[in-house]
């Protein structure tokens, strides 16, 4: 009898997890609905709607454990990372980059491992978590697909656009593959130069490398299925032949100009 009730128990855990879970993710897809346009988000607004402090609270009550399907507990700790990122702006706004928040800036703070991404502030499953665990140590590493790279949003304008809606597990590979083409299409993160065949990609690409490919013939190969077909039939037929130059990437503020909608 211990035992069935043990089981019971458990699954009961397990479905209250998938439940949870995606009545966070609902809430969040009000909330970027709202405040983020092609993009970038209206923080004026954002840091004064309660309803990130309460999808925060929901995230601190849940246990990413207990979302069984893989791809809604990839979804999950997407929207925790990309949701605590604009909770640290907000506890800081105004700020002209999320690198004021480092200790010493970028350089200094990454030495010493005390940038903004080293501090244990986020809490799911009432465990402590910094944003650099949440990426390298488990969404990388457990689930080994380079399309969170189009997910991720750091709060910087050189990163891929902050999606103005939350992942859903079911909807998962609709939705990075879709990020994966606006990532692509945006000049301002990457250029393909179709007559020198020169590839002008985001450093994403340079610091995440290993992620795409083993080499970069493979990165150019992956990443050609998010290109429009006459810039990827080119690179599909002669990778070798192109050259990558990385841009510079900028840290500036993912902020609405004008901090409206």
């Amino acid at each position: 009898m211990k035992i069935i009730t043990v089981i019971i128990l458990i699954l009961n855990l397990m479905l209250a997890g998938l439940v949870l879970a995606k009545d966070e993710h609902h809430i969040f897809t009000e909330i970027l609905q709202e405040y983020v346009k092609h993009g970038l988000v209206n923080y004026k607004k954002l840091c004064k709607d309660e309803r990130l402090e309460k999808y925060i609270q929901q995230l601190q009550n849940t246990n990413p454990d207990t979302i069984a399907d893989s791809k809604r507990q990839l979804a999950f700790w997407l929207n925790a990372y990309n949701a605590y990122t604009l909770k640290v702006i907000c506890d800081n706004y105004p700020v002209k980059s999320i690198n004021d928040l480092h200790f010493g800036g970028l350089v200094i703070g990454t030495v010493l491992k005390k940038t903004i991404w080293d501090k244990p502030f986020v809490i799911l499953g009432h465990k402590k978590y910094t944003l650099n665990q949440i990426e390298h140590k488990i969404i990388r590493p457990k689930f080994k697909d380079p399309r969170v790279h189009f997910a991720l949003v750091c709060a910087a304008l050189s990163c891929p656009p902050l999606r103005s809606e939350a992942y859903e597990g079911d909807r998962l590979d609709e939705q990075l593959n879709d990020q994966g083409r606006k990532f692509f299409s945006d000049p301002q993160k990457n250029e393909f130069d179709l007559n020198q065949k020169i590839a002008h990609l985001s450093k994403i690409l340079d610091w995440y490398e290993k992620d795409f490919g083993k080499n970069k013939e493979e990165v150019l190969l992956y990443i050609s299925q998010f290109l429009p077909d006459e810039i990827a039939s080119a690179i599909q037929e002669e990778p070798s032949a192109w050259q990558i130059k990385y841009k510079p990437y900028d840290w500036s503020l993912n902020e609405q100009k004008d901090g409206t909608n």
